[in-house]
């Protein structure tokens, strides 16, 4: 079964003409829709990510404070020193991240990459952003990946070659509509936030409790990008599992279902010390959207889709694309 015929799968619950077209102009609507995991409203955080940043800030602060004692009596340790300076390190790595992509990678304008420009204002239409982030390519080097990061007040969506690249299987604009809204959620969900990261610093130095976090924002991140192209994401599963020439190849209810039946302490063990979903549990969260995806314990059968005509209709986007940096 291949990604595009499994398709049929995610539109079950959520047919195409169901789905708010992806430019409609006109007035933005006065009362906004409910937040949900559904493709017609407004994308909803996973529902572990507040209370696993929560206990995330609660242990940097605590970790300040033991470093501050530290420092006061003289007993300062390399853990210590690395957290006292944190502040200033991680400004100056984002500082030095942002550089590297104004000077080597390729930004998306309307006369290069016309097709990811659009998309990316798309996505910040869709998600309610009034600026678009910049967003630039990169040389991919046969690697599928994308990331979004900030300094100071800009946000940017970096994308790799190779997920642009002609002639291949992984052409699919669907696929990478849904990475780009996936990376614009970052920002959306405020996941670049310089002061969000410094809270999360010293959690990440904690087994399971930073991980956990992560895949939380994740999980966060996949419900934004199928908010902006739900049909996407048969495609980026199998991109991600298969790779660019393959991804035909990949059956998305297949790997789904798998999810339910590789079990063991080892399986559980390798999702919950990894920063992304396990790509089986992540498949099951995007074809089942009746429930946050799993984050600790493998997914049980899926449940009954949610009926159509209980979904809140489409809704529109505002009258113009949002204004870039």
């Amino acid at each position: 079964m291949s990604a595009t015929r499994s398709i049929n799968t995610v539109f079950a619950m959520y047919p195409p003409e169901q789905l708010a077209p992806q430019q409609t102009w006109g007035p933005p609507p006065v009362e906004l829709p409910p937040r949900g995991l559904s493709p017609h409203g407004r994308p909803i955080r996973h529902n572990w990510e507040i209370p696993l940043l929560v206990l995330a800030i609660v242990i940097t602060v605590v970790a300040y404070a033991v470093s501050g004692v530290m420092l006061i009596s003289g007993q300062v340790s390399d853990i210590a020193a690395v957290l006292l300076v944190a502040p200033i390190l991680l400004y100056v790595l984002r500082g030095q991240n942002y550089a590297t992509q104004r000077v080597n990678g390729i930004r998306m304008t309307p006369t290069q990459f016309p097709e990811g420009y659009a998309l990316v204002a798309d996505a910040a239409a869709r998600l309610g952003m009034k600026t678009a982030p910049d967003a630039y390519v990169v040389l991919g080097n046969g690697q599928i990946n994308a990331f979004a990061s900030g300094h100071g007040f800009r946000r940017f969506v970096v994308v790799y070659s190779d997920l642009f690249e002609v002639g291949g299987e992984a052409r699919q604009p669907d696929a990478l509509a849904f990475i780009i809204g996936h990376e614009v959620g970052h920002i959306a969900a405020g996941h670049a936030s310089y002061w969000r990261q410094l809270g999360m610093f010293a959690s990440n130095y904690i087994p399971v409790v930073g991980s956990s976090l992560s895949r939380s924002m994740e999980y966060t991140a996949d419900n934004h990008g199928f908010c902006v192209r739900p049909q996407g994401a048969p495609g980026v599963m199998g991109v991600l599992g298969a790779g660019k020439y393959l991804v035909g190849r990949v059956g998305f209810d297949e790997l789904a279902d798998r999810s339910m039946t590789e079990r063991g302490f080892f399986v559980w063990l390798v999702n919950i010390l990894a920063s992304h979903p396990v790509l089986t549990w992540r498949a099951a969260a995007l074809r089942d959207r009746s429930r946050h995806g799993k984050l600790f314990f493998r997914p049980t059968a899926d449940r009954l889709p949610t009926p159509t005509a209980a979904l809140p209709p489409p809704t529109q986007y505002p009258t113009a694309p949002p204004k870039t940096l």
